[in-house]
């Protein structure tokens, strides 16, 4: 078994994308990363850690990590892939602030992990994948769904900071650099009913695929159906242009959105969790 590291991202991708598109459902975070990776590489102007772990030149399992965030980790084909992982990270100068995965994989890595370097870990969310191949009908609302504009930038930096302030992590490290990627990448949507009322994010990240998420909704206009038929609207969008499936994360500690993707038609494939890692003091 060995670890194979990529700097360049068309190289990487070119040996990963079969086994990621193997299970393009668990692996949809890992395949948006990629193409922002390919196709925006401004939006992560530091080196990402790209590697993938072999056998015989049989993929065993996959990893990226783009600073400042958390190491991403791929569906893997045996354990003792996250090692190899770890020890490689562990020579790296910078902090690995967490790591993210399906929920054995991360449990078997943050366990490695803290045997390595003597660190404590936080669960930070526990959350499930769904997928959509049909957008159920809704109830209807005023308003309707369109693309965020330069205009909307005030608004949209007040959003993007309430949003990572309500799950209480810094998942949008830099509202500025996320907004402005966003507007370029023509990836924001709003709701607009007189005024914008609620916000999702969405691309066609995946060859065939897209990825819905993050979705916010400021409390005065929640409980009025906006979010739902947001992100109902937005589901049917990329469909129309192709698309076979929508893939969203949804939070298990909100049982509401849970339940309003699903009334959308969002089903679930697999549960994932984030966990952050405590340094020594």
């Amino acid at each position: 078994m060995k670890l194979c590291r990529f700097e360049d991202i068309g190289e990487f991708w070119q040996e990963a994308q079969g086994y990621l598109l193997e299970n393009e459902a668990e692996h949809n975070l890992l395949l948006g990363i990629s193409h922002a990776l390919l196709h925006y590489p401004e939006r992560y102007p530091d080196p990402a850690y790209l590697a993938i772990a072999k056998r015989h030149n049989h993929i065993l399992g996959v990893a990226i990590r783009t600073a400042p965030y958390k190491l991403v980790l791929s569906k893997v084909r045996d354990l003792e892939a996250l090692r190899l992982i770890a020890e490689d990270l562990q020579g790296d100068p910078v902090q690995l602030p967490g790591a993210g995965g399906l929920i054995p994989e991360v449990e078997a890595f943050r366990e490695i992990w803290q045997t390595l370097t003597q660190q404590t870990s936080r669960r930070v969310m526990d959350l499930r994948i769904h997928q959509l191949t049909q957008v159920e009908p809704v109830a209807k609302v005023g308003g309707y769904l369109r693309l965020a504009t330069e205009g909307d930038r005030p608004l949209l930096l007040d959003w993007f900071t309430t949003f990572a302030s309500e799950i209480g992590e810094i998942v949008l490290q830099d509202a500025e650099a996320s907004v402005t990627s966003g507007l370029k990448r023509q990836s924001i949507y709003l709701w607009e009913d007189g005024k914008p009322v609620s916000w999702a994010s969405g691309s066609q990240s995946l060859p065939k695929a897209a990825r819905i998420g993050p979705v916010y909704t400021p409390p005065e206009y929640r409980r009025k159906g906006y979010a739902t038929a947001c992100v109902a609207a937005l589901s049917q969008q990329f469909l129309d242009r192709g698309c076979h499936s929508c893939f969203l994360f949804t939070d298990l500690a909100n049982p509401t959105s849970n339940h309003i993707y699903q009334q959308i038609g969002y089903r679930p494939i697999c549960d994932w969790r984030d966990y952050a890692f405590i340094p020594k003091t």
